[in-house]
């Protein structure tokens, strides 16, 4: 019968499969950009993982919303993990923007692009979020806090989305328009199977973590208990 113990196995396993799929379509089937060439395939990292980071703090805030609407057992923990995972995912979108903009454009960054900088506002605003909530002490008071925090950052998230959507720069050009993806299939169906590896990747990631951390806190309850 099926489980929950066997669910992150079968995810993680999943993840992999899709990963090993995204980087093999990408390498060996989809051709080269006629003006970018090879530093192009990067797109199919860089847009995916952002996408992903972007989910993975929507996911914290509205666990966050749900901690402070109805209280649920584990609403607060499941929170912290999602924004943990955003902030990885975040961290990987910068590193592979940069890698891209430098080998396409000849720059690592540009500050008068909006969309950089926002992004790197909303990756901020997450990573200062565990400095709040390991500045306080553990109980109800840390998770409100934390809770409130995570609803006002969830703010940046179209605000960055539809600045990269609005604005048609050299760093971000516009491929996804209201006519449909300015791309070939075979490139739209890699980007799609490469958006799907780095979500479930990232779900994955989120259900181990939080299994740890839940570990966690039961035996430091235990050891409460023992004390």
């Amino acid at each position: 019968m099926w489980s929950r113990n066997n669910a992150v196995p079968a995810l993680a396993a999943a993840a992999g499969l899709l990963v090993c799929a995204s980087i093999a379509l990408i390498f060996f089937w989809i051709p080269e950009d006629a003006d970018q060439g090879i530093s192009q395939k990067i797109f199919y990292f860089h847009v995916p993982i952002a996408l992903t980071a972007y989910a993975c703090f929507g996911w914290g805030a509205l666990k966050a919303f749900l901690h402070l609407w109805r209280r649920p057992p584990g609403a607060d923990l499941e929170s912290y993990v999602a924004i943990h995972q955003g902030v990885i995912f975040g961290a990987l979108t910068l590193i592979t923007g940069s890698i891209w903009a430098r080998a396409s454009w000849g720059v690592w960054w540009a500050w008068s692009s909006e969309q950089l900088v926002l992004f790197l506002v909303l990756f901020l605003f997450y990573s200062a979020y565990f400095m709040l909530r390991f500045s306080v002490e553990p109980g109800p008071a840390r998770a409100n806090l934390c809770a409130v925090y995570a609803l006002f950052g969830v703010v940046l998230i179209p605000i960055s989305f539809l600045a990269i959507r609005l604005a048609n720069d050299f760093i971000h050009p516009t491929v996804f328009t209201s006519q449909g993806p300015q791309m070939a299939g075979s490139m739209f169906f890699t980007f799609c199977v490469a958006w799907a590896a780095m979500l479930t990747l990232a779900a994955a990631l989120y259900h181990i973590e939080l299994a740890g951390k839940r570990l966690d806190v039961s035996l430091r309850e235990l050891r409460e208990r023992l004390a």
